[in-house]
């Protein structure tokens, strides 16, 4: 049995107010997956995550992605699973390792030296551009969206195109 994975989002914030209660409510999600290597070492950002994702009254988990590939397949049917990571890179290392995402939401990727704009909200170089459309080529349904309900745009070569 595959693990219920709602949505996988990948926000360089990880956990705030917008995924922490508008996202995991309107995805009905029950627990809240953080996938990212340094957040599983921090416990003051777990401290502050857990703070909103207690005001969803969704559960939240902090693992290392290696962790996340070894031990999703165990996660209970009742686990309605919201996975947030920081990278389209934290994402292709999960889909690559055998982890059952058919749907991968590009929410927030902050602008940074190198890094072009693609939407308001996301700016990608070279790597990232690379890692999406790998994402996008291996059957995973992955669009941009800010807000549930927005419009969601497609991840493909074209909308990439000024990235070098």
């Amino acid at each position: 049995m595959a693990a219920n994975i709602l949505l996988t989002r990948i926000d360089n914030r990880l956990v705030h107010g917008q995924v922490g209660v508008t996202w995991t409510k309107s995805l009905g999600a029950n627990l809240i997956l953080v996938a990212n290597d340094d957040a599983a070492g921090d416990e003051l950002q777990q401290k502050l995550m857990s703070t909103t994702a207690d005001s969803s009254g969704a559960g939240i988990r902090f693992f290392t992605l290696e962790k996340t590939i070894k031990i999703i397949s165990r996660a209970a049917d009742r686990q309605h699973i919201f996975i947030v990571v920081k990278t389209p890179a934290d994402a292709r290392t999960l889909v690559e390792g055998g982890v059952p995402i058919k749907e991968i939401n590009v929410g927030n990727m902050h602008f940074a030296q190198g890094k072009t704009e693609v939407t308001k909200k996301v700016y990608a170089d070279a790597k990232d551009k690379d890692d999406l459309l790998a994402l996008a080529n291996s059957g995973v349904k992955i669009y941009i969206q800010d807000y549930p309900g927005d419009k969601q745009y497609p991840i493909t070569d074209d909308l990439l195109s000024k990235v070098e």
